[in-house]
């Protein structure tokens, strides 16, 4: 029976054995747990139990890296970094497999009903600290923030989403004035306008959305340009940024309202190189 540090051939094989279920079980077709793991038991000559707890860490990485987890492989951290290497490297084999995550779900054929919009995450119902630091540590190594912004298809999904459940939440609620006022400003106009979708609060009043979708967990980070800051601040009444994260599960919700500084930590990670005076800024 193997033991001591898993090597890049088994981080490979319990990466590519999880990600198979992953699908599955996304897709809601059925699988074997067992199996997989008495495959992989011939494959590395680790013990059942060893493989059991190296999917739990399979799960930390894959939350790090802005993807859901298994259900019932509870996340192990404390994991080594080769392990999401591991991962990265299976998500670089196979780039179609992020893109297609949103369709995993059965597309609604009526309107969506509305989310519900929980609480944003805070201090208070942090995960402890080392857990944490090793997720922002994976998402950082590994660019989730650059990914998920990068995914177009992610995003319009979300933004669709959103779209649908400001009509929604207007109509169940007497405001079918309302609905058809509302509008997809950047699927209409393009980007540029500071925020992705105009609604209305029920007492009439604009509602102007920026989106920002993940497949990952709440506390994934996310990029907001500065041209969304300052309409955020030009607009504080008005502006919100909705954020949707499980996407590719069971989308859930919550939304952050101006000044964002009083919710996130704002870090700049890219400058404007321009061919202007210094003396003149």
């Amino acid at each position: 029976m193997s033991t001591g540090d898993w090597s890049d051939m088994e981080n490979d094989a319990v990466v590519a054995s999880y990600f198979s279920m992953l699908s599955d079980e996304l897709s809601g077709r059925a699988y074997n747990k067992a199996a997989q793991n008495r495959l992989l038991q011939e494959r590395t000559g680790r013990s059942r139990g060893s493989i059991e707890f190296k999917l739990c860490n399979v799960s930390a990485a894959v939350q790090g890296l802005a993807l859901p987890e298994i259900r019932g492989y509870k996340p192990r951290f404390n994991f080594q970094m080769s392990l999401a290497e591991a991962a990265a490297r299976w998500l670089a084999q196979h780039p179609e497999w992020e893109q297609a995550l949103y369709r995993s779900r059965p597309r609604e054929i009526a309107e969506p009903q509305p989310l519900f919009v929980g609480i944003a995450p805070t201090l208070r119902n942090a995960p402890p600290p080392d857990e944490l630091e090793q997720m922002q540590r994976v998402a950082r190594r590994f660019d989730v923030v650059g990914r998920d912004a990068r995914n177009r298809a992610l995003g319009y999904a979300g933004e669709e989403r959103v779209y649908h459940h400001e009509r929604a939440h207007l109509a169940q609620h007497g405001r079918s004035d309302l609905v058809k006022e509302v509008r997809w400003v950047s699927k209409e106009d393009g980007d540029g306008a500071g925020y992705d979708i105009r609604s209305f609060t029920l007492e009439g009043r604009e509602r102007l959305i920026e989106v920002k979708t993940t497949n990952g967990w709440e506390r994934t980070p996310f990029h907001i340009s500065q041209n969304e800051l300052e309409v955020s601040q030009e607009r504080r009444e008005d502006w919100c940024l909705f954020r949707l994260y499980d996407f590719a599960r069971t989308p859930r919700a919550f939304e952050l309202r101006p000044p964002l500084e009083a919710h996130v930590s704002l870090t700049a990670t890219s400058f404007l190189a321009s061919f202007t005076d210094r003396t003149e800024q």
